[in-house]
Parts: C-alpha cells; structure tokens; sequence
C-alpha cells in the first residue's frame, strides 16, 4: 500500500502549476492540484489573455481612425464596453474549462479549494487532508497597492477588467508594464487617461531610448504622463468623483483610479513558516536551481519564486522540474536571453540586455539604430513612428541585443530571439535578405553604427 496519497500535490492550478500536474501525470505520477479560483491562474484570468484581447479592442479604434486615408470613408462607430466584457469573459470562461478538461485527461485529479501546508508531506483543503510524497507550490503573485489616505478607493489591476461601465477620466499610477499597457488600451477606447510615475521615467528595467521614445510617442496621441510625481491622499467628493492631492500640493480630479504598482508572491496563510520553508525578503520562496525549498519535499516556481515572472518561464520551469524529479534529468534552466513583450502603445519587443546593461558587461558595444514612419502611416496620417536597436559585441561581432518599439514588435522580436539564442553575429544580420516592404527588414539592413561604446568603469 502506497505510502501517501500522490506522489505530488500541486497548490495552485496558474501556468506553471497546471503544466507540472499535467505533465506529471502524463508520466504516470499520482498527482493533485489544489486551486480556490479558477483554472488557469493570473495570466488566463486577470493578465495576459483578457489584456492582450483589450489591446487588441483598443487598436480598433485607431484603425478606425485612419482608415479614411485609405478610402474608407466611414465615422468611427460608437464602441460598447459590455459587449468587449462580455466576449472576454465568454472566452476566458472558455480556457478555464480547457484547463480543467487538460487536467483530466492527464489524469491528475483537481481539487477545488484553498490549501494550507500541514507538514513537510501534508495538506489541508476544505478540512480535509491529503498526503503527498513531494509538494509542489505555484501559487503566483497579487497586485500590491501601498497604505494612504484613500486607498479604499482604488482599484488594482485584477479589478479593472470588468467594469459596469467605462470612466471618462482614468488616473492610472505606477511605471511598470502592466500600468503602462493599461494607460494604451483605456485610451485607445475613448478614456481620458493620466499616467503618474514616482520616478522620472517609466519603464525601469527597459532599454532608455525605447523608454523615452514610447512616453513620446504616447504623449503624441494623447496620454498624458506626469512623472517624478506621487499620489498623497485621495477623497470623494459629493457627486462621486474623486480628488486626488498629490505629494507636490497638486491636486487632481477623475472619475476613477487604477493602481499598478507591482505585484508580490501569494506566500501569506499557506502554512509556511510553521513548516520551516525559508522565505526571501518580499515574501518570494527561496529555492535551489531545481527548485527546491528549504524543506527537501516541497518545491516552488513561477511567480511565487520571483526570479523572471513570465508566464513562458513559469511554464519552463514546470518542464524543468518535473524532467528532474520523474525522468532524471538534471536540467538547469538558464535565464539568459528571455525574450519580452510591453503591448503598450506602441508595443515593446525586447531581447538580450539593454544599451545600458550592456556597458556594464562588455568592454565596448556596437549600437545600430533605425528610427522611421512605417509605409502604412505615409496614407493613414498617423504620427507613429518606429524604432530598432540592434546591440553588438565587435570583439566577436555577436549580437547580443536587439529592441524595438512599433506596431508588431512582439511579434517580430520572437524570431530574433531564435537568432540571439542561436549565437548569430552581425555578419549573419547583414548576409540575411528582408522581406519587403515590412517594418523588419530594417533590422537586416542596418549598416552603419549609430554610436561605439566602452565599458563604464
């Protein structure tokens, strides 16, 4: 008679989460999965997907916009947020079920509530407990809205998506991507929107040309950015609006306020402490490079590890793990050349390290940059403009980096992460045909370095 009851209990059932249990029991592990909302985690039901899908909702209203340049003599017709809700929830509804259906046909066994650590081989969901040979925790990450006067009136960014109906006015605070893509797709529907940032740039981590070009750019169409700026307290005032008093004795008034201020791991009320999992500063589970706590039965990915908190690497890490535990493979997953998306407006596509980053690591880079109106605004009358960046390393002319900011960045940035991850040099980018007329043969066509740099000291 088996020892426990699986030989793994998963407790969270988001991207990384689902992907070990399924591919565990694939393999014929005894496998449980433990999760109190619905399938599929932040990125199905409060990130990624729903996002992406207003993104594209909001690129409609530009398209509309410009359309008459191209005969299309039509007025932009009026835009109904239920129905965009709606759809959205209908199609993550959806994924849910695929989720669980995936589950199923695994053969790991989903459980529906919230689970708490017992002991290192013990949990508890809905009063009962299960047993388990190793436990794994993917429990990801929540928005994180700091104490001030006011704070009640806010919402974070896991409310925002289903709104009874559209502001006028939008504050949107914070600098990261997740405010930035929001300030994009409200303004893109019709939405008055201010972006306020505490620092004097948004987008820290991000290359500063493509920074300061994406805030240009959407101030250009119309978003109003206000940097080196804090909110200090808000009230409401007697019609409903709110008024916002910022730390510099400005004050501000709007209909609604939206905090992306960053996210931190869902480790509270799991039982860890009590168990001895050792916890880093901010709350993410400190865990080796096979994942493993300090308890050597249970393990941790994802977001709640706080390494690179991409649904992609949670997901690579759930492969990782389970091909360590269950087909001896001792793989190491390596972090380098992760390529990234902001699908801001204009989108960011990113790989390798920045201009920035760069100087501290190489002894001297080479910058190629393009900075241009694609073919499509020379009729739409738009403004938007696109730049690429191409880092190289002359001493073995490899490419390390390469940014852009444009429409279809993401997308055109995923192959070139093929071509990074595969050691391609500059000689490679020049000897490679474009396809023409597009956006990314710039890339391949880029002869002439815009700047050399040496290495700061």
């Amino acid at each position: 008679m088996p020892q426990y009851d699986f030989d793994l209990f998963v407790i969270g059932a988001g991207s990384g989460g689902v992907r070990a249990a399924r591919m565990a029991a694939t393999a014929g592990v005894r496998v449980a999965i433990a999760e109190h909302d619905r399938a599929g985690g932040t990125c199905v039901n409060r990130g990624c997907v729903p996002k992406k899908l207003y993104v594209h909702a909001a690129e409609y209203g530009a398209t509309f916009r410009q359309a008459p340049g191209f005969g299309w003599q039509s007025q932009r017709p009026p835009f109904d947020w239920p129905t965009l809700r709606d759809n959205k929830s209908a199609a993550v509804g959806k994924l849910n079920a695929l989720y669980e259906e995936t589950l199923a046909k695994s053969g790991a066994r989903l459980i529906k509530g919230t689970a708490r650590l017992i002991d290192p081989h013990r949990v508890e969901v809905n009063g009962t407990i299960y047993s388990s040979e190793r436990i794994l925790l993917a429990t990801g990450s929540r928005p994180f809205v700091p104490d001030f006067p006011g704070r009640e009136l806010v919402l974070n960014s896991d409310q925002i998506f289903d709104l009874d109906q559209l502001p006028q006015r939008l504050l949107i605070v914070g600098g990261g991507y997740i405010a930035t893509e929001f300030a994009g797709i409200f303004h893109g529907l019709g939405v008055e929107v201010t972006q306020i940032y505490r620092s004097d740039l948004f987008l820290r981590g991000f290359d500063r040309e493509i920074r300061e070009f994406v805030a240009a750019q959407m101030r250009a169409d119309g978003i109003r950015l206000q940097f080196n700026a804090d909110i200090a307290s808000i009230e409401k005032e007697p019609g409903g609006k709110l008024k916002v008093l910022c730390q510099d004795g400005s004050a501000l008034e709007t209909d609604l306020i939206l905090y992306a201020t960053g996210r931190i791991p869902n480790s509270d009320d799991l039982g860890l402490a009590e168990v001895g999992v050792q916890l880093k500063e901010g709350g993410a589970v400190l865990v080796d490079e096979f994942f493993q706590s300090s308890v050597p039965s249970i393990y941790a990915l994802g977001d709640l590890i706080d390494r690179v908190p991409l649904t992609p690497v949670a997901l690579a890490e759930a492969m990782a793990l389970v091909r360590h535990l269950y087909h001896g493979e001792n793989i190491r997953l390596d972090y380098r050349l992760i390529p990234s998306a902001v699908f801001s407006q204009p989108t960011i596509g990113t790989i390798g390290p920045t201009e920035e980053e760069a100087q501290e690591h190489f002894p001297a880079i080479d910058v190629y940059t393009a900075n241009f109106r694609s073919l499509k605004h020379t009729l739409s009358g738009g403004s938007e403009r696109v730049l690429m960046k191409v880092l190289v390393n002359p001493a073995s002319d490899r490419v390390i980096g390469v940014h852009m900011a444009g429409e279809q960045a993401a997308e055109i940035i995923q192959g070139f992460a093929v071509a990074l991850k595969a050691g391609a040099t500059k000689a490679i980018f020049d000897q490679t045909l474009g396809i023409h007329p597009t956006s990314a043969e710039e890339f391949v066509t880029m002869r002439t370095v815009t700047r050399s740099l040496r290495m700061k000291l």
